[in-house]
Parts: structure tokens; C-alpha cells; sequence
């Protein structure tokens, strides 16, 4: 199975090149600014993910999410439906496009979610039962 940060990673790479491209440097940056609020939200959801880490750092982790899971097929399908609804309402390729970044942030925040919230099952599996 292809792993989620890589994938995050190199989608990240590609849609910065692409913007540059297709944008330029300002426009570009512009676009970033435009969606500070989403990117300020990661800070308290990394921030949660790094301390239930860090509390379970020795311990053996559970996929405690187990249906939290999607298929690359899934995702892509699911990205293309929104990419020909943003191709109509956004007033073309250019708006299609950017859209992007916002899809991109969603996910990472989509994916930092699912974490924290097998991260917080564990933490509450294993100190309630250090407890008894």
C-alpha cells in the first residue's frame, strides 16, 4: 500500500510546480495566503497528534480506525467529481485549479484527524486499563 505521507508529499510538489506554471510566483503565493485559516488549523491538530504520540511513544499502537481507510481508486474518483463541479461553478481550468491547494489541505487535515483519533482511542484504551 502506497503511504499516505509520501503521497501528501509529492502531491505537494506537484501542485506548487503546477501553480508557478500555470500562476506565477505572486498569484501563487496569493492563493496560499488566501487559505491561512485552514493552514493555522493543522497547528492545534498536529499539535494533538505529536502529544498522544509522544504519551504512547512506548507502546504498541492499534489501528483502532480500521473502515477509516479509502482506496486510491476512491479518492481519485472522489476528486474528479469535484474537479468537473469546480470546472462549471469556478469558471474553467484556471479556477478548477485553484481549487487544488484547499483540496490538498483538507486531506492532510482529513488525514491528521483519522491519526489523532486512533492516537486518542489508544491513549484512552491503554490508561483506562493501567487503571484497574
Amino acid at each position: 500500500m502506497t503511504n499516505p505521507r509520501n503521497l501528501f508529499i509529492f502531491s505537494f510538489i506537484a501542485l506548487i510546480s503546477i501553480y508557478l506554471i500555470v500562476f506565477g510566483q505572486n498569484k501563487t503565493i496569493e492563493l496560499i495566503q488566501s487559505e491561512y485559516l485552514f493552514i493555522l488549523a493543522l497547528i492545534p491538530i498536529t499539535a494533538s497528534l505529536l502529544y498522544f504520540k509522544f504519551k504512547l511513544k512506548n507502546y504498541k499502537i492499534k489501528d483502532l480506525n480500521p473502515n477509516n481507510t479509502f482506496s486510491l481508486k476512491s479518492t481519485i474518483s472522489f476528486f474528479l467529481i469535484f474537479q468537473v463541479v469546480d470546472y462549471f461553478y469556478e469558471d474553467g481550468f484556471i479556477g478548477m485549479i485553484s481549487q487544488w491547494f484547499l483540496y490538498w489541505i483538507m486531506g492532510l487535515i482529513a488525514l491528521l484527524l483519522i491519526n489523532t483519533i486512533n492516537y486518542y482511542k489508544n491513549y484512552k484504551l491503554i490508561y483506562s486499563s493501567s487503571k484497574t
